[in-house]
């Protein structure tokens, strides 16, 4: 016999999560095939069914090999330097780090060739990118040839800098601002006093002036039991919940523990530096993570990744991890 009331409940807390996302929804005793039979019809995975009840996650399993295989998208890190020194930083910014800056001929030059070798998006990332004064130029650069998401921590979008903003294509630019919890002191204990305010202000300006907005979070890891209320507070912001990332602290860069990442457990997300290509922008300041020195011809970067990938899966399959930065 159906129970109408655990219908009910599978549609109202799977219906609040991210698409991947799971939930626990506790079960009476005959509730099993109701729950089988429901995520059947909605298209939903029910994961496993044990003491806690069924774990279901909303909609299919996520491959990113098959749903965004590498090569799909290019990462570009504009400068390394940063208005900001977070502790957990995987590139080391800080304002004291040089500049080493991939600059708006190289840029043009790598939109130019990721559009012509499959690529579908771009990322700018830094440091932060707004320190440059030529940003809005490089965004126009990348935005000419493909959609394009621009991270950033949100907090220098006034004067000269909110006239680059303001230059941007609101239609093929999208902007992640980094926003670490749903109130400023876990914000503000790792990004420094203060940024938690200036962030969500930053938030509040993007969506103003007609940005889509992202935003990107880092949590310790293991400590993660927060999430759901942080989607809420980010659905309250007017952030759609795709736009949301929420991702565990990797043990890179300034960030003394969290997640070990290197190119055995990571899928690649081809990145570019002043330095050369790397396989995933987590590790775009880390010499294991070094492809090439040689930025082009492009296409021979991103061929060279995919061999070298396949051929790690076809022995490893279960060795590598999503683990993403927007």
């Amino acid at each position: 016999m159906v129970n109408p009331a655990l219908i009910l409940d599978l549609v109202e807390r799977v219906g609040a999560l991210a698409s991947g996302a799971t939930t626990t929804v506790p079960l009476h005793p005959g509730d099993a095939s109701t729950v089988e039979a429901w995520c059947a019809r909605t298209g939903n995975q029910l994961v496993r069914i044990d003491d806690s009840g069924a774990v279901v996650r909303r909609g299919r399993p996520v491959d990113p090999v098959t749903d965004r295989p590498p090569g799909t998208r290019l990462w570009l890190y504009t400068n390394f330097d940063c208005n900001l020194a977070c502790d957990y930083c995987c590139a080391r910014s800080s304002p004291r780090t040089p500049r080493r800056a991939l600059g708006l001929d190289r840029v043009r030059r790598l939109a130019a060739e990721a559009a012509a070798s499959g690529v579908s998006e771009l990322l700018l990332t830094g440091g932060e990118p707004f320190l440059l004064p030529d940003i809005d130029e490089l965004a126009a650069a990348c935005t000419a040839r493909l959609p394009t998401t621009l991270l950033t921590n949100g907090m220098l979008f006034h004067g000269t800098r909110l006239e680059r903003l303001r230059r941007m294509d609101r239609d093929r630019l999208a902007l992640q601002i980094s926003l670490d919890s749903p109130t400023p002191e876990v914000h503000d204990q790792h990004r420094g006093r203060g940024t938690w305010t200036r962030a969500l202000a930053g938030i509040h300006t993007a969506q103003s002036e007609g940005f889509r907005v992202r935003v990107a979070a880092t949590l310790p890891f293991g400590q993660t039991a927060d999430v759901a209320t942080f989607h809420t507070f980010l659905d309250s912001l007017g952030i759609s919940r795709p736009d949301q990332v929420i991702r565990a602290l990797a043990h890179r860069g300034s960030a003394t523990t969290g997640l070990e990442l290197n190119t055995e457990t990571l899928i690649p997300e081809i990145t570019a530096t002043a330095d050369g290509i790397y396989w995933h922008p987590v590790g775009a300041d880390h010499p294991d993570q070094l492809v090439t020195r040689d930025l082009f011809p492009l296409e021979a970067a991103i061929t060279g990744v995919h061999r070298r990938f396949t051929a790690h899966r076809a022995h490893q399959t279960q060795a590598a991890q999503w683990f993403p930065c927007a």
